[in-house]
C-alpha cells in the first residue's frame, strides 16, 4: 500500500480541481476517498469469500472447516476496519465543528 504524503492546499479552488481531474467523476486524486472506497470494497470481497466457502461447504465440495473460519475471521475484520474508519471519520468531523474560527 502506498502512502501519498500530505500536500498543502492553498485554497478551495485547488480542492475543485482534484475531483475535476479525475476520469469519468470518480476523484482518484483524493487519497481519503480512496481509503473507504477501498475499505467498502474489502468488506464486499471478504463477505463473497465467506459465502463462496459456506457454499462450498454445504454443497459437499469441500470438507475444509478450517478455511470457513479463516474467511469469516478476515470478513469480521474487515467490517471491524471499516467501522473504525467511519468513528474516526465523525470524531474529526466532529472536532472540526467544534472549532471556533
Amino acid at each position: 500500500m502506498l502512502i501519498t504524503p500530505i500536500e498543502k492546499i492553498n485554497s478551495i479552488s485547488d480542492l475543485d480541481s482534484l475531483s475535476k481531474a479525475s476520469p469519468s467523476g470518480t476523484s482518484a486524486g483524493v487519497p481519503f476517498q480512496d481509503l473507504f472506497r477501498n475499505a467498502v470494497e474489502n468488506v464486499k470481497a471478504t463477505n463473497a469469500d465467506v459465502n463462496q466457502e459456506l457454499y462450498k461447504l454445504t454443497t459437499g465440495q469441500s470438507d475444509d472447516l478450517h478455511n470457513v473460519a479463516i474467511a469469516s475471521t478476515k470478513a469480521t475484520l474487515s467490517v471491524q476496519m471499516l467501522v473504525q474508519l467511519r468513528n474516526k471519520a465523525l470524531d474529526a468531523y466532529n472536532e472540526v465543528m467544534r472549532m471556533s474560527v
